[in-house]
C-alpha cells in the first residue's frame, strides 16, 4: 500500500530554515500530484505547496510565495518542502499528501487520497 513518511521537522528560529523531506513508496506516482498541507490547532488543514510527480509544475499559496520551495527526486521517490525565511506564523504540523493529478483542484484536500502522519514545525520568535 501507499506510505507517505515525513521527516525534517523541529525548531527553528524566526528567519531559519527548514527542509522537509517526505518518502513515498507502494506505487509508481507518474501521474500523481504531491501536496503539502499544515494544520494547527482549532484551525483547519491549509494547503501550503504542491508538485506534480511527472512534469513538476509547482504551485503555492499566496503566504508561502517567495519563500517556501517544493521539489521532487524521482530517484528517490522522495518529495522535499525547502522553508526559508520561516515565520512565527508557519508553526504548525505538516502534512505531506499524493492524488491523482486532474490538472485542477491542487489547493483541496479531497485530491489527495493519501496522507502522511505529519511532522511538527515549530518557529520562535
Amino acid at each position: 500500500q501507499v506510505q507517505l513518511v515525513e521527516s525534517g521537522g523541529g525548531l527553528v528560529q524566526a528567519g531559519g530554515s527548514l527542509r522537509l523531506s517526505c518518502a513515498a513508496s507502494g506505487r509508481t506516482f507518474s501521474g500523481y500530484i504531491m501536496g503539502w498541507f499544515r494544520q494547527t490547532p482549532g484551525k483547519e488543514r491549509e494547503f501550503v505547496a504542491a508538485i506534480t510527480w511527472s512534469g513538476g509544475r509547482t504551485y503555492y499559496t499566496d503566504s508561502v510565495k517567495g519563500r517556501f520551495t517544493v521539489s521532487r527526486d524521482k530517484a528517490k521517490n522522495t518529495v522535499y518542502l525547502q522553508m526559508d525565511s520561516l515565520k512565527p506564523e508557519d508553526t504548525a504540523v505538516y502534512y505531506c499528501a499524493a492524488g491523482i493529478d486532474y490538472g485542477t483542484r491542487w489547493a483541496s484536500q479531497r485530491t489527495y487520497a493519501y496522507w502522511g502522519q505529519g511532522t511538527q514545525v515549530t518557529v520562535s520568535s
